[in-house]
């Protein structure tokens, strides 16, 4: 039987949240620019969905020609290694629930999210800054490229902690949310027992609220996590539409030039405006400003909204402007 705490931990902060801003700065312009996500601005062209997707339950098939296609686009295996969920997060709310009570460690600072849900399904929860520490836990957690900082580690670091942990019964979590548009060697090709990778499909194709995530593992492994998901979990829209983009190849690749572009551009600009580069990915970048607080409020009451982090005054991180209109407002506040 399940536990509920006695008392719920504090939310935790994110992007997007343009209604608690609209209240805390009813005068600002409308509409907002929101820069608080790391989502990509151009969407992905949504195809026509059959009209029948809307009306009756998903058919295998279909679940089966999403799993190719996102075997095909992240470089698994197979569709037998592939999880559809609805967004990497219930993904992640859902491992700690499979893995009995153990000693996890998170590579940070890193998504909040994942300390969090594996405390709360009752595991001993540490946050290290050593990659080389995570070998000693049950479970470790690495997030590449990493929110905030764009950090990654070689291709070669993660496969050895992955056969470390797979060696000695444990489990490693790698979420790839930001991977697809970056120049980073994934682990999907080397799915393995012990290993689990996430990936983000709403990010890179600019459709979050279409809530379509991956988990990519072993297919046992992968089939534990299906079955706790349970039937139907993606709905028939999604699934057409997420088969339709990851099979668009040259559409990825012209997002991930573009966005590449996008994001050398808000570079200049924050080293303009006074920030220092922290790092980030093409889809967000993050800076740390002399004036960070004063710099978060005056974007805020010109109607922009950035990510803040309560542990870092000083350190704004900045999605990307869509349009010139959204690029110039953004300098002028810079400036």
């Amino acid at each position: 039987m399940w536990s509920v705490p006695a008392r719920e931990p504090a939310a935790i902060a994110h992007g997007g949240d343009l209604g608690g801003l609209r209240k805390a700065y009813p005068d600002a312009p409308e509409p907002w620019l929101d820069l608080s996500t790391g989502i990509n601005p151009v969407p992905y062209p949504v195809p026509p969905v059959e009209a029948s997707a809307w009306l009756r339950l998903p058919e295998a098939s279909e679940v089966h020609g999403l799993r190719e296609a996102a075997a095909s686009a992240y470089g698994a295996p197979g569709p037998a290694h592939v999880v559809p969920a609805p967004g990497t997060q219930i993904l992640i709310e859902t491992l700690p629930r499979l893995v009995a009570p153990a000693r996890v460690a998170v590579l940070g600072p890193t998504y909040a999210e994942h300390a969090a849900a594996w405390s709360r399904a009752g595991h001993a929860v540490v946050e290290s800054h050593d990659p080389g520490a995570l070998a000693d836990a049950q479970v470790a957690v690495i997030v590449d490229p990493n929110n905030p900082d764009g950090r990654t580690l070689p291709l070669s670091e993660r496969l050895a902690l992955a056969r470390a942990m797979r060696d000695r019964g444990g489990l490693l979590v790698a979420d790839e949310a930001f991977a697809d548009l970056e120049p980073v060697e994934s682990l999907c090709p080397h799915a393995m027992p012990g290993l689990v990778v996430l990936r983000s499909f709403g990010k890179t194709y600019g459709l979050a609220g279409l809530r379509l995530g991956f988990a990519v593992a072993d297919p046992g492994t992968a089939e534990r996590i299906a079955g706790a998901l349970g039937p139907w979990a993606v709905s028939g829209p999604a699934l057409a539409i997420g088969r339709a983009a990851l099979s668009d190849r040259a559409w990825r690749a012209a997002a991930a030039r573009d966005r590449g572009e996008d994001a050398a551009r808000l570079d200049r600009m924050i080293l303009r405006g006074g920030g220092r580069n922290v790092g980030g990915t093409c889809l967000f970048r993050t800076a740390d400003f002399p004036d960070g607080p004063d710099l978060y409020r005056r974007l805020a009451e010109a109607g922009i909204a950035v990510r803040r982090f309560a542990e870092r005054q000083e350190r704004l991180r900045f999605g990307l402007p869509a349009g010139k209109d959204a690029w110039c407002r953004l300098s002028r506040v810079l400036k």
